[in-house]
């Protein structure tokens, strides 16, 4: 399976999962329907690509669509958002 093939089945297998947005490798791999190997070079490459992210919870790793994550977003300014009562800021 070429890369392309393999990309428009995982984004449509992944539109059709509505509740859920965190998937497994293994998941990924049997949507794709192949071997790891094989799965890993055109999951990899979806991910360079951002069609697809990476995600740790610092135990478990996933891999996420990102779909609606690109757009709600937003970059961190290092600055609080909110301060204790009483704080001069």
């Amino acid at each position: 399976m070429d890369y392309e093939e393999g990309k428009e089945k995982v984004v449509t297998s992944l539109q059709k999962k509505k509740g859920k947005t965190k998937f497994y490798f293994n998941d990924l791999a049997k949507m794709l329907g192949e071997k790891p190997r094989a799965a890993k070079k055109i999951v990899n490459q979806m991910i360079l690509e951002e069609v697809l992210e990476y995600w740790s919870s610092g135990s478990r790793e996933r891999i996420t669509s990102g779909f609606k994550y690109k757009t709600d977003r937003k970059p961190a300014t290092g600055k609080p958002t909110a301060f204790p009562p009483g704080s001069e800021q």
